[in-house]
């Protein structure tokens, strides 16, 4: 399995017409792409002030001082680098179906990655399986470093449970107020993300939830009896395994328990100004990045 398939040279042409957004009001780190509301030192002019001591003389404006007797300076943009942080939940049941969700999990990073590194920021990529995030390959700054880190997700094994709570917040290095943080999952698990969430937020970081889920998740058409099993469960006789037979209102009462899942996630989210995308994974890559993403501002 290959999330590297997806940069090829037909979607690096789309990518690069696209720019990932990060909110203003973040500081960063000095030398990147995104403007804020702090003033800095390109070229772009922002504002006046009046001159106090220790201010770069250089920045005078001779003009106003000649109409008003005062000394003001020029004020320009600042830019900064920001951090993006990508969270994959890796757990088994993101292998769920015929059309491969960790698949397209694993491209939805490698594009957001790509993006980050075009537009001049940090980015990395963490791997939850169970209540650890393991680091893919380190910060990745540039595109030849970009290439290369991604090129390991090929080596990625989904497999056992995802704690999302526990994962995110033992991180050793989250971030603060410098960026924004991608969590990509199914959501279909016991531990707590909302907690995970909450504690980014503390972090002042700004947050986006891609869930995936596979077309039979999205919309099943089982009818039957059916042994469902439960791909988290290592033991065959585990409880959470389960004989079945499934009628009409079984699949009502699943489609009804979705909506309200996706509906309890999206009211989360907006409680807290956290974008939330909920994709099928049989939908376009492109859509994704092109039409949802760009609809949240996430994309330009």
């Amino acid at each position: 399995m290959g999330a590297v398939k997806v940069i090829d040279d037909n979607f690096l042409n789309k990518l690069e017409t696209a720019a990932l957004y990060v909110r203003t009001n973040m500081q960063g780190y000095f030398g990147g792409n995104h403007q804020t509301r702090s003033y800095g030192s390109t070229v772009e002019f922002a504002d006046f002030r009046e001159y106090v001591l220790g201010d770069d003389i250089r920045r005078i404006d001779w003009n106003l001082y000649s109409r008003f007797e005062k000394y003001f300076i020029k004020l320009f943009v600042d830019e900064r680098q920001m951090h993006i942080q990508i969270f994959l939940d890796c757990s088994a049941s993101m292998q769920k179906g015929d059309s491969d969700k960790a698949l397209y999990a694993m491209r939805a990073a490698a594009a957001i990655g790509f993006l980050s590194v075009q537009n001049m920021d940090k980015t990395s990529v963490r791997l939850i399986q169970g209540d650890f995030a393991a680091d893919l390959c380190g910060t990745i700054t540039g595109k030849d470093s970009f290439y290369r880190g991604i090129s390991k997700l090929d080596e990625v094994r989904f497999k056992g449970s995802a704690d999302l709570e526990n994962a995110i917040i033992k991180c050793p290095n989250p971030g603060s107020n410098n960026g924004l943080t991608v969590i990509i999952s199914d959501f279909m698990t016991d531990s707590n993300w909302k907690k995970a969430v909450d504690y980014l937020l503390f972090q002042k970081r700004q947050i986006m939830l891609i869930q995936v889920l596979s077309p039979e998740e999205a919309d099943p058409a089982y009818t039957g009896r059916m042994r469902l099993v439960d791909l988290e469960a290592d033991d065959p006789l585990d409880e959470r395994h389960m004989k079945l037979k499934i009628t009409r209102s079984h699949l009502k009462a699943y489609r009804q328990a979705l909506d309200d899942f996706r509906a309890d996630i999206k009211s989360f989210c907006a409680s807290r100004e956290v974008d939330f995308i909920s994709v099928v994974s049989d939908e376009p890559i492109e859509k994704l990045l092109f039409e949802r993403m760009y609809k949240t501002g996430t994309i330009k």
